[in-house]
C-alpha cells in the first residue's frame, strides 16, 4: 500500500497526502502547496491573461543561475508580454535540495518597472529578493527600482507561505480590477482576515477539485 498517495492533480502540480497535511498543523508550507496554489490563481484569474504566476520550482531556478540563461525559463512563459509577474520566493541557498526556511512575494510589475517585495518577516529575504530584481531588470532590459513594501507581519514561525498566497491572492484580485499595483493598501482587512483561516480554505479547495475530478 502506498503510504503517500497521491491526493489531487491539478494542471502541472501534483499534492500527495503528506502535503496536504502541512495545511493541518502549525507547519511550513513546502513547494508543493505553494505551486498548487499559484496554479488555481492561474486559473482563477485566467479572464487577466497579463498576470503570471511563476511556481516555487522555477523561481528558484532562476535565482540560481547566471542572468544570461533566464530566458530559457522566462521565453516560455511569455514572461516578456505579461504585465504582472508573481514569483514565490525562498530563502534556500542550496541548488541541490529542496527545501528554506521562509517565503516571501515578488510582484514584478511592467507598467512601472518595479519589483514589489512583501516580506511577512520584514528583512529576512531582503537580500536575495533585491539580488532577484536585479536579475529580472537585466532580463527585461529596463533601469527598474526595487520596493520593500510594508507588509503584514506574521507573529510565529511557520505562516510564511500563508502570507504569501494571501498576498498573491489580494493583490491578484486587486489587478484584476483596477490593472495597477497603485492604490492597493498591503494591510488591508481582506487581507488580515484571510490569513487566519487560509490553510481551511486550500483544504476546501483541494477537496472540491478532487471530487470535481
Amino acid at each position: 500500500m502506498n503510504k503517500d498517495p497521491v491526493v489531487l492533480s491539478y494542471d502541472e502540480s501534483l499534492l500527495r497526502k503528506s502535503d496536504v497535511e502541512l495545511l493541518h498543523g502549525p507547519y511550513w508550507l513546502n513547494d508543493n502547496i505553494i505551486s498548487f496554489y499559484f496554479e488555481y490563481l492561474k486559473n482563477t484569474f485566467k479572464n487577466a491573461p497579463q498576470m503570471l504566476f511563476v511556481s516555487p520550482e522555477v523561481t528558484q531556478c532562476i535565482k540560481i543561475i547566471p542572468g544570461s540563461q533566464m530566458k530559457v525559463f522566462l521565453d516560455p512563459l511569455d514572461a516578456a508580454n505579461k504585465h504582472f509577474i508573481f514569483f514565490a520566493l525562498n530563502d534556500n541557498e542550496k541548488p541541490q535540495s529542496v527545501g528554506g526556511t521562509h517565503w516571501s512575494l515578488l510582484l514584478y510589475s511592467r507598467a512601472d518597472q518595479t519589483v514589489y517585495h512583501y516580506d511577512s518577516s520584514r528583512g529576512s529575504n531582503s537580500e536575495q529578493a533585491e539580488s532577484f530584481a536585479r536579475k529580472l531588470f537585466a532580463y527585461f532590459d529596463v533601469r527598474g527600482q526595487f520596493k520593500e513594501e510594508v507588509s503584514l507581519q506574521q507573529d510565529n514561525g511557520y505562516d510564511c507561505g500563508i502570507y504569501l498566497i494571501c498576498n498573491a491572492e489580494c493583490l491578484a484580485k486587486h489587478l484584476a480590477r483596477y490593472n495597477s499595483v497603485e492604490s492597493y493598501d498591503n494591510l488591508n482587512g481582506e487581507l488580515r482576515d484571510s490569513v487566519g483561516g487560509m490553510r481551511g480554505e486550500i483544504v476546501n479547495v483541494i477537496e472540491k477539485l478532487r471530487v470535481s475530478s
